[in-house]
């Protein structure tokens, strides 16, 4: 039987874009539950200043530490360094015994990295997503699979990346199953009969439009596969006189350029700024459809009961296909366009990618992660029987 410690353990919670803090919020929030056991210790990368802000203040973070790294135009190399350089530093002064890191980002990897020099233990929240693409997605596919490796323990949110990590030698003790913490925050901020600070949505949801939401960011779209997109955009809202596309624009000048050149002033295509994700949680549950290549909107719409087209050929998510949630379309126009015709005129054919539950989860990855490492540490002296790690099974 494990015995309790005298000690606290000083957990630091690192990241720096905005799913990582949307996914992070629920676990900061838990572990600030066992005062007497645990200190957290926030620390921003500010990988992406701007959209990492809109999401601080939205769940009222206090950082104890913020790196300010973002600079214009930054490369994958800078921001790895920067991030590097700086937790030496921080990691030296305030010495954690666990750094806890989010997903697949340049500061996921740099968190687990800055850890591993200084020989603290890393916990990796979202593990076991794979393509097995080097490129696809670039660069999370490598940022996720070099966190494996650095990581002690492995918070899995379905059973098929538990079996994942099994299969690349990762010890079954170290993996434990907790679900999608998205799907915790994105349950906190459901309301009923919200209203969206911009007039048109509420109008929109009055008048019984179908909405199409879209949103689009990752860097193997860049280019030529995003004008593809905008093109099958056009075609929809013209053949779809009901139909009003809504398409939050990322910050990223790259595809700013791209989206206003080809949407700026379309008819039935509304273009927003970044939503906080207080309104874009109930703008996916006002919606009809989602287009998208977020990796985290193919598991909230799913929980919605949404159906997905995901604007990419591979995803390290395939529970959502096994289940008929969504679909690969990637950005061929054809593909988008028949798809989502069928999905807007076909209710049978729509109502055959609309679930009930949820492969991510229930709401309760957070407080399985920190009752976890309370075991882990000694202050649980068990786990209540849904929390068995995986190789108790």
């Amino acid at each position: 039987m494990k015995s309790k410690t005298n000690h606290k353990i000083k957990i630091a919670f690192i990241f720096g874009t905005r799913p990582e803090t949307i996914k992070m919020y629920p676990v900061i929030n838990e572990a600030k539950r066992y005062p007497h056991w645990i200190e957290p210790f926030v620390i921003l990368t500010a990988q992406h200043r701007e959209m990492l802000d809109q999401m601080v203040n939205l769940f009222q973070i206090k950082p104890d530490i913020d790196l300010n790294i973002m600079e214009h135009g930054q490369s994958l190399s800078q921001i790895n360094s920067s991030t590097l350089l700086k937790l030496e530093e921080v990691f030296k002064n305030i010495q954690p015994e666990l750094v806890l890191v989010q997903g697949d980002t340049t500061t996921t990897f740099s968190g687990a990295l800055a850890a591993f020099y200084q020989k603290i233990k890393v916990g990796h929240i979202e593990a076991g997503l794979r393509t097995y693409k080097k490129y696809y997605p670039f660069p999370e596919e490598i940022n996720r699979s070099l966190t494996t490796i650095l990581a002690d323990y492995h918070f899995t949110p379905t059973p098929l990346a538990a079996k994942v990590l099994l299969e690349e030698g990762i010890a079954g003790e170290n993996i434990f199953v907790t679900g999608n913490t998205v799907i915790d925050t994105l349950l906190l901020m459901q309301e009923d009969n919200f209203q969206f600070a911009d007039y048109r949505i509420n109008q929109f949801a009055e008048q019984k439009k179908q909405i199409l939401l879209t949103t689009i960011h990752r860097r193997e779209n860049w280019g030529e596969p995003l004008c593809r997109v905008c093109q099958a955009l056009i075609e929809i809202a013209e053949k779809n006189k009901n139909v009003v596309i809504i398409f939050p624009i990322h910050k990223n000048p790259v595809i700013r350029k791209t989206v206003f050149q080809f949407l700026k002033e379309k008819e039935n295509i509304i273009l927003l700024e970044p939503l906080d994700y207080r309104e874009m949680a109930n703008l996916m549950a006002l919606s009809t459809l989602i287009l998208t290549d977020s990796g985290g909107i193919q598991e909230e719409a799913p929980a919605l009961g949404k159906p997905v087209l995901i604007l990419r050929t591979e995803t390290e998510r395939p529970e959502v296909l096994k289940i008929g949630a969504a679909k690969l379309v990637g950005t061929d126009i054809e593909a988008i366009c028949k798809e989502a015709a069928l999905l807007l005129n076909n209710q049978d054919y729509y109502q055959k990618m609309v679930l009930q539950k949820s492969p991510y989860g229930d709401g309760l990855a957070a407080e399985r992660i920190i009752k976890y490492l309370l075991y882990q540490y000694h202050y649980l002296k068990s786990l209540p029987d849904e929390f068995v790690p995986l190789d108790a099974c």
